[in-house]
């Protein structure tokens, strides 16, 4: 419709017609007062002529139109931000009309039932934090919020406590099943960190379609539900039984992890200092959990029998699953509006690929490279991911969303592969070598390794600041520094040394590598995903962590296998630390460059908080 003189704005005798988007949209569900539609379709003619108004005047006018927006707002429930309840469209002094005033009223309107249908009438909006927001998306007391952080974060310290159970413990483990290999050994922890690694990938989807709470609980029941097997075990006195039943238990910490980050990435909001605290503290946890694991499965194994230490911890277990239905809010349980529908091929494709690729992997110093059937299982498992890849190009609801993988993803992935792979070879032939070489019983090797619980909650600490203070990508280079240092220290120690001079150093400085990487890499992919798929992001990090752990120990036992010395523990052990050196040396080198990258892209840029 064409505007008349009489419609004109201040300070011309003419207007053209107004832009198409300032009409009024109908929208579905949306019911616009008839009065404001009318006036907005009545002839020109119809309209008074408005007077001319100083400014003071149009301000007077932008206020009172403010006035009857935040009105409507509160009429319909709108509490998301503080401050203003919607935001006004700019005073323009020099065009003004009655006509503007009333397209303004029903854009904001419009925009209002644009927020509720998005994001549900009386909630937030997910947007980044300005000062005086809340952090949190979800209401909750402050006993609450130590429950429901205090049951999540636990998750990861389980995870470490099976890995510690098994490993500290190993040779009084190996005791039962007869004479174990080497090569057979490394399966105690390989079999456990490949299935913990594997099915982190399609539980993130499953907690993204049945609830990330209710997912976190069952994960917590098939956790215990597999340890009191793995304890059975001892009564079957077969060592794959035990090893089918290690791997069976890693699928728990699979369905814990990435839904325990999720329900924290929709609990708190992006970029806030309470999410980044709470991924500190799932990270800080991590050592804690390898040495009370160690603690523990010693104990047992020492003092009493082992499979007590696994059906104790299965106890445990169940009892965090009946706890964690108590202590995550309600509104943390809801399923999706409209399930997304699940990825069948590609899960069946991303499992048979990794767990081929790990199988050969970990076979190869047992059976040999040479041996037919270990690289026919490697290129089945190559075939299988490239597979995976096609379909995942093609699918209407992807496991893992390729265009999601840019390069600043592909830098921090590879990162954290590097250095949690090497900090696995670390772990294991540490505690290998404090075993064999200085003939230290289980439980001196846990006591020795518990200062790393003082150093995993200082570099938690330290990791909060950073990630407040500084770039993600100067906080990932710290932590390949960490990993490569600890690893240094540790490959050179001589057999009699006394622990103080360098095993104390290497195991106060490796924590800062797992804390510092983990929650870096989590809160980056975290905000950079929306709330739907929050169970993706951190699905892509646990993955990466675990299965690096399980395949560099399968390249580090080659190593140990082939390499000259082979026969002398010592040296075997030696060569294992210099894979772990070249993976942490690797790690450095990406690190370095992806921070040289990030400051040439951004500059000094800290996330927002």
């Amino acid at each position: 419709m064409k505007v008349s003189p009489a419609q004109s704005q201040f300070g011309d005798e003419s207007s053209p017609e107004p832009p198409a988007n300032c009409q009024p949209k109908e929208r579905p569900g949306l019911v616009v007062e008839k009065e404001t539609l009318s006036n907005l379709e009545k002839p020109a003619s119809t309209h008074s002529k408005p007077a001319h108004l100083s400014k003071g005047q149009i301000a007077a006018r932008h206020i009172s139109l403010q006035s009857i927006v935040d009105s409507i707002a509160t009429e319909e429930g709108y509490h998301g931000y503080e401050g203003s309840a919607l935001p006004m469209p700019p005073i323009n002094y020099t065009r003004w009309s009655e006509l503007s005033i009333q397209r303004a009223l029903l854009n904001s309107k419009l925009d209002l039932e644009k927020h509720k249908n998005e994001y549900g009438s009386g909630s937030r909006a997910p947007s980044s934090q300005t000062p005086g927001q809340s952090s949190k998306l979800i209401e909750m007391s402050t006993m609450r919020e130590i429950m429901f952080v205090g049951v999540c974060a636990v998750s990861h310290l389980m995870t470490q406590a099976a890995l510690g159970q098994a490993l500290v413990p190993i040779d009084i483990i190996a005791e039962t099943f007869g004479n174990v290999s080497p090569g057979e050994l490394s399966w105690f922890i390989a079999g456990y960190s490949l299935t913990v690694g594997t099915f982190i990938m399609i539980s993130g989807q499953l907690g993204d379609i049945f609830g990330h709470k209710r997912v976190f609980a069952f994960g917590y029941a098939w956790l215990g539900i597999w340890s009191c097997f793995t304890g059975f075990s001892a009564y079957v006195h077969n060592q794959v039984y035990f090893d089918i039943c290690r791997a069976m238990q890693g699928i728990g910490p699979a369905l814990l992890m990435p839904n325990a980050l999720a329900l924290f990435g929709r609990a708190y909001a992006p970029g806030s200092i309470r999410k980044n605290i709470v991924f500190s503290i799932f990270g800080a946890l991590a050592p804690t959990g390898f040495v009370i694991g160690g603690i523990f499965g010693s104990l047992f194994a020492q003092l009493a029998w082992w499979p007590w230490s696994f059906w104790s911890y299965g106890a445990a277990a169940f009892g965090l699953a009946a706890f964690s239905l108590l202590a995550i809010p309600k509104a943390l349980s809801d399923r999706p509006a409209v399930k997304p529908k699940f990825d069948w091929t590609g899960s069946l494709l991303v499992v048979a690929g990794l767990v081929l690729v790990n199988v050969a992997f970990n076979n190869g110093p047992l059976y040999g490279w040479g041996t037919p059937h270990v690289y026919f299982i490697v290129l089945m498992g190559l075939m299988c991911l490239g597979g995976f890849i096609w379909v995942e190009r093609r699918a209407i609801n992807p496991l893992l969303p390729i265009h999601a993988l840019n390069s600043t993803v592909g830098f921090v992935l590879a990162l954290v592969g590097l250095g949690w792979g090497a900090f696995g070879v670390w772990i294991f032939y540490t505690v290998r070598f404090l075993q064999q070489t200085r003939n230290e019983t289980p439980l001196a090797i846990s006591a020795q390794f518990a200062p790393a619980v003082i150093a995993g909650l200082v570099a938690a600490g330290l990791t909060g600041f950073f990630l407040t203070h500084t770039p993600v990508s100067f906080v990932m280079m710290l932590a390949m520094i960490a990993f490569l240092a600890g690893i240094i220290i540790s490959s050179f120690q001589p057999s009699h040394q006394t622990y103080w001079v360098q095993t104390f150093v290497s195991i106060v400085v490796m924590p800062f590598g797992m804390d510092m990487s983990f929650p870096a890499a989590t809160v980056i992919l975290s905000n950079h995903m929306p709330r739907e798929h929050q169970g993706l992001a951190a699905s892509l990090v646990n993955t990466v962590v675990n299965y690096s752990i399980s395949i560099a120990l399968g390249i580090a036992g080659t190593v140990e296998v082939y390499a000259p010395g082979s026969h002398d523990p010592l040296l075997a052990n030696r060569n294992a630390h210099y894979t772990a050196i070249g993976l942490a040396g690797a790690g450095v080198l990406f690190g370095v460059s992806f921070f040289v990258k990030m400051m040439a892209r951004e500059g000094w840029k800290v996330m927002a908080h």
